[in-house]
């Protein structure tokens, strides 16, 4: 964390690292109460819809699932103008208060032996309101990176906002792992799903606090707070092109996510590993992942965005459909955890280096909002389908690969984008002045 929190600019007294570590502790608990859903889609599948055929009760797990990326685009709208007009802090407290209060309703509500229907009403309602927190989460918190680092280190700054997510997934796959180890196969299934979930609750008042009175960091206009009323979404040809290129690249990003962590139900449910090796699959998956993301915002801080995402991009499209293949014939504890981990590798390369070119395109006075739905409507329509449309192409086709696929028809999207996408590193643009720019001069 020590060259992040030296990548932050101290201007006018700012309190350094302390809040850009504060919106990061956020980010990652808000991502682990979302993501963790997933990581036990199959038992949280048999409390709420205990169905006769297996499938079927997959299939309604993973729909309730999705339903938490259907509120997304409404609070990325509320919660990132609310972000723009009001600032970045005030926007983050709030999502961070939404989001404790949909995960405790979700870890108290009993399961359908005890409540019958309401019990997946209730589930339904809580990933409602989960969505609509994180879809005004991500807006905020990208703005507050990218604001507050210098320019010459936007790309490693920003790295933290998808690397907060896979901290929140490492957490989740490692609570998911202890838990399989330390529970009886039966007490895991009815609730120790319940345990991971509530972990999360229980760190809510803290990450509120550290979230309290968050300085905002500085801005374009003189006296160093949000415009009051800052001009609306006006599509230029240049804000345009951004839109259109960044939702292809947060297309392919959110497929690649998404099939990560879909891996533990895909090696119980298709590779019939158990719970324990699914988990440490993901667990180790994902910590490679926040490698390649660090890495490659590092790396594109240097040689600029588009140097180091059309080459990750090329490699993952070739490369994964040959990793998946291998892991999949083996069927083995080593295999998958290896071959999951080199895709995350390959699908982490690149995504740091995206959200900087994004962010960095877009008008600070619109950029909460913009970034906010610019990320939010890919996720919410790739992100809360993937995992039903691969398991529903899986079954219908009787392939697994159908899986790794899907996931290279996205990277192709990305790439198509990249190529277009205007070149924004500052070290690419300003390399000669860099040293001399303020993190508001070079946007």
């Amino acid at each position: 964390m020590s060259a992040a929190a030296s990548a932050i600019r101290t201007p006018r007294g700012w309190a350094g690292a302390r809040p850009i570590l504060a919106v990061s502790l956020g980010n990652a608990l808000e991502f682990y109460d979302f993501m963790v859903y997933a990581f036990f889609a199959i038992q949280i599948g048999k409390a709420f819809f205990p169905l006769h055929d297996p499938y079927a009760s997959l299939m309604a797990s993973l729909a309730t699932f999705g339903a938490g990326f259907v509120t997304r685009p409404l609070g990325a709208w509320l919660l990132g103008g609310y972000g723009d007009r009001h600032g970045r802090g005030p926007a983050l407290m709030l999502s961070m208060a939404l989001m404790g209060a949909a995960m405790l309703l979700l870890v108290l509500c009993p399961g359908y032996a005890s409540i019958g229907f309401a019990a997946p009403v209730i589930a339904v309602l809580a990933r409602l309101l989960q969505g609509f927190a994180l879809g005004g989460e991500v807006g905020p918190a990208t703005a507050y990176m990218l604001e507050s680092a210098a320019p010459q280190r936007r790309g490693l700054v920003v790295s933290l906002q998808r690397g907060t997510q896979l901290v929140a997934g490492i957490a989740g796959s490692l609570a998911g792992l202890v838990l399989s180890w330390a529970l009886p196969p039966a007490a895991f299934e009815e609730w120790g799903w319940r345990i991971a979930l509530g972990l999360g609750v229980a760190i809510i008042p803290y990450a509120l606090a550290v979230r309290r009175n968050l300085p905002e960091p500085p801005h374009e206009n003189s006296g160093g707070h949000p415009a009051e009323h800052p001009p609306g979404l006006r599509l230029t040809p240049g804000l345009t092109r951004t839109i259109v290129c960044g939702a292809m690249i947060m297309t392919a990003g959110t497929i690649g996510a998404y099939i990560l962590t879909y891996m533990a139900t895909f090696a119980q449910a298709s590779l019939k590993l158990s719970p324990t090796i699914a988990l440490a699959g993901q667990l180790t998956a994902s910590f490679v992942a926040l490698i390649a993301t660090v890495l490659g915002g590092w790396l594109s801080d240097r040689t600029g965005r588009r140097a180091v995402m059309i080459p990750a991009a090329g490699l993952a499209i070739v490369a994964s459909p040959i990793v998946f293949g291998w892991f999949t014939r083996a069927a083995d504890a080593t295999s998958f955890i290896v071959g999951a981990s080199v895709i995350a590798f390959l699908s982490a390369l690149p995504v740091s280096a995206g959200n900087a070119a994004i962010a960095e395109s877009l008008p600070r006075a619109v950029r909460a909002r913009a970034f906010a739905l610019i990320y939010t409507l890919p996720v919410t329509i790739f992100g809360g389908t993937t995992q039903l449309v691969v398991t529903w192409l899986m079954h219908v086709t009787g392939r697994t690969d159908a899986v790794v696929w899907y996931s290279v028809a996205g990277m192709v999207v990305g790439l198509v984008a990249v190529i277009f996408l205007r070149e924004s590193a500052p070290a690419r643009l300003y390399p000669r002045r860099l040293d001399g720019l303020s993190p508001t001069e070079a946007r």
